[in-house]
């Protein structure tokens, strides 16, 4: 029998099922909206030492807008070194045409 640990030492049997060519296991609708997460959602699954399974939600990351990220930046800060280097350095082969 395989368990899923849930908030403050509960736990539901869940039994894998054939799903096609593939193996799954239904999670009930409740544990979905008690972990905010929904179908397409990804999880990552860590094994302990002990052998049990850790089933953690991966939240999403934050997308940021161009002007977000513009915003971040200091216009007055000096170039890298390694970009200035870059930057200096001559044309060859066809970009020198």
């Amino acid at each position: 029998m395989s368990y899923i640990v849930l908030h403050a030492g509960c736990s539901m049997e869940l039994v894998i099922r054939k799903l096609g060519n593939s193996v799954g296991v239904t999670l009930p609708t409740a544990l979905l909206r008690d972990l905010d997460v929904a179908v397409g959602h990804s999880f990552t699954v860590t094994r302990t030492a002990d052998n049990d399974l850790v089933l953690r939600p991966q939240r999403p990351r934050k997308r940021y807008t161009a002007a977000e990220l513009n915003k971040q930046c200091n216009l007055k800060a000096p170039m890298p070194a390694d970009l200035q280097n870059w930057e200096a350095m001559p044309a060859v082969g066809e970009e020198a045409l």
